[in-house]
């Protein structure tokens, strides 16, 4: 038996570790996150993840000071069974019932506090500052679109972009989470008579839409506001006709903390190569990723331009 494998057994044989894989599996917490799941001290978890990590069951991220971790990826064929069947086994266990509701109210505090932070700004977004958001950075993302063209734009906000892209684009909707924000930009396209443009309220990793029906999707500055940014881009190419183009501008990978409690921004930026994984995976092809812009006052803050053919 191959030494990887036995090794993941042998941790497999653990109640405690078996629960941590579990929560894990689901979805990516920090350690304090998984404590709260648990009702569990921190050294004892803090050991297990060890033991896991080391055992190559996990793989973490560092996102300024915590690190989160989650159910790796990279797991052989024969290792990635055997634990996805204990999983599915173990998960029959009553007593793990109150470690999936705790994690769904954690993750429902997450998705609260973004809403909660986009309806306190709607109808101000667009004058007040925000994090790569740039005329430069507009700028090149308008030369990426074509004219008469059918456009969706996830995590649009107040359509700021989507306003601009209306007057030449054959239809334009915008997505987003927030109800004040879904409401601000269609009484503001209204009050504009900008009638090919429409407003839809929606999560970006569960758009209500159709799909295959779109020639060109946005997501501008939104990915770092998603809790999968992986899902949001796979949502997109599902919203794209076959040739249809995906354009994304977000933040460069930076280590301004108070960026999470100032502008609700669940991810730290991205590094290139890791929107150009997302664009992969997700089944685009022609992909290009280069930095666009950057801000000259502290923290200095890049803006990133992913494209992506479906």
């Amino acid at each position: 038996m191959e030494p990887l494998l036995l090794d993941a057994l042998k941790l497999l044989a653990d109640a405690t570790r078996l629960r941590i894989l579990h929560i894990l599996a689901q979805e990516e917490l920090s350690v304090a996150e998984i404590q709260e799941v648990l009702d569990m001290g921190q050294s004892r978890i803090s050991s297990h993840l060890a033991q896991l990590r080391q055992g190559s069951l996990l793989e973490d991220r560092r996102d300024g000071k915590k690190v989160y971790y989650r159910l790796s990826s990279r797991l052989p064929e024969t290792a990635e069974l055997i634990v996805n069947q204990v999983l599915k086994e173990a998960s029959a266990d009553v007593r793990w019932e109150a470690d999936r509701l705790n994690l769904s109210r954690i993750v429902e505090r997450r998705r609260q506090l973004s809403e909660q932070y986009f309806n306190t700004i709607a109808g101000r977004l667009g004058r007040n500052y925000c994090p790569g958001r740039s005329w430069e950075a507009l700028g090149h993302c308008l030369l990426q679109m074509t004219p008469a063209v059918k456009i969706v734009d996830l995590g649009a906000g107040e359509g700021m972009l989507s306003h601009l892209l209306a007057k030449r684009a054959d239809s334009v909707v915008c997505v987003d989470i927030s109800p004040k924000m879904v409401e601000f930009g269609a009484d503001l396209a209204r009050t504009n008579d900008i009638q090919n443009l429409e407003y839809i309220l929606g999560d970006i990793e569960r758009v209500p839409l159709e799909g295959g029906q779109f020639d060109f999707a946005l997501l501008s500055q939104a990915l770092h506001h998603a809790q999968h940014p992986e899902r949001a881009v796979k949502e997109a190419y599902r919203l794209l006709k076959k040739g249809g183009r995906l354009v994304i501008l977000d933040l460069r990978e930076h280590s301004f903390e108070k960026a999470h409690e100032l502008y609700a921004d669940l991810w730290l930026g991205f590094a290139p190569h890791e929107l150009e994984s997302y664009l992969m995976k997700a089944g685009f092809g022609s992909i290009e990723v280069q930095p666009v812009a950057r801000e000259e006052n502290e923290p200095h803050f890049e803006t990133l331009l992913a494209t992506g053919v479906k």
